[in-house]
């Protein structure tokens, strides 16, 4: 045994050796590429896992003078005060509805657009749409709300103006508990919509062109072309983001719901962001909000998982 041992030690070394050299020189080949993906691995060093160690005041009565070391440990006494409180079914109501109705509203629509604007044959054309359609995603959310004001407001909105023109009455759009959560609807998809439209583009960009000249050859026009050709090819993609979007669904954005609140759509409108400020930053309850942000991202884990588990089951590839 001890001589077999002695035998195999050299090989085992020289095996070791070939993959460190091996490794090196893979470093040192790419090491341009590796350059250029320093930044984001920088990003979510920073920004996402070391914040994680701040979780764990959670479970503490965090003092921000005894810091997280120095700070008692409480358990699960925040989430059970979470959770029972009255305002916990109010919030996931709220949360759920706004992030349900804009996954069943606003997330096909990038994908139709993108089929329209496959369609569309003069590229001087679809390079202004595209522009166009753009254009919205870089505007903030405070000049967002700003126009909505502009456009919606009962005494002087352009809207309301038109609709007294008319012979109709004035509509309270803004402080409207019925329409608060679809103007919410409207503003996303009049925002994102155009920039969702980015990788789906791509994504149909990569179907191959042979597939339709076939189906050409069989007789398909060209909305048969897409239901048969163009959405299985991109079906992974749209699986993908969609497993993705239900990670975030208890995130409905804070700075929009936060700029469109007010007194008469509060009932409707709070949700565990703003929660989660008012609780968090304006009366320092840092424990307590950490357990409820920590809550929200559990929710999220475990939507990705089943849905991601649902999608391997019937054959799709998944996000891993």
């Amino acid at each position: 045994m001890d001589s077999q041992a002695a035998r195999l030690k050299p090989n085992l070394l020289r095996k070791k050796n070939a993959r460190n050299t091996r490794l090196w020189f893979e470093l040192k080949r790419d090491k341009y590429l590796y350059v250029l993906v320093l930044p984001g691995l920088i990003y979510f060093l920073v920004f996402k896992y070391l914040p994680m160690w701040g979780v764990m005041i959670a479970f503490q009565d965090y003092s921000p003078y005894l810091g997280v070391v120095g700070s008692k440990w409480v358990g699960f006494e925040h989430f059970v005060r979470f959770f029972s409180n009255p305002d916990f079914a109010i919030l996931f109501r709220n949360t759920m509805m706004i992030s349900m109705i804009n996954l069943v509203f606003f997330f096909p629509l990038p994908i139709l657009l993108s089929l329209l604007l496959n369609e569309v044959k003069q590229q001087v054309f679809k390079r202004v749409i595209q522009s166009i359609v753009y254009l919205p995603h870089f505007l903030s959310w405070v000049i967002i709300v700003g126009i909505t004001f502009l456009l919606l407001s009962q005494s002087s909105g352009i809207v309301n103006v038109m609709l007294e023109k008319a012979g109709y009455s004035r509509y309270d759009f803004l402080t409207n508990k019925d329409t608060f959560w679809a103007l919410l609807t409207l503003q996303n998809i009049w925002k994102e919509t155009g920039w969702g439209t980015i990788i789906f583009l791509a994504a149909i960009t990569a179907v191959d062109p042979q597939l339709y000249e076939a189906a050409k050859m069989d007789g398909a026009n060209r909305l048969r072309q897409t239901w048969h050709i163009t959405l299985p090819a991109i079906r992974n993609v749209i699986l993908v983001l969609f497993i993705l979007r239900l990670g975030h669904i208890m995130d409905v954005g804070f700075e929009q719901v936060f700029l469109m609140m007010n007194g008469a759509v509060a009932e409707v409108a709070d949700v565990f962001e703003t929660y989660v400020y008012r609780n968090g930053i304006q009366n320092g309850q840092f424990s307590y909000t950490t357990a409820v942000g920590l809550f929200k991202s559990v929710i999220g884990y475990a939507l990705v998982i089943i849905a991601n588990s649902l999608a391997k089951k019937f054959g799709e590839e998944g996000v891993y």
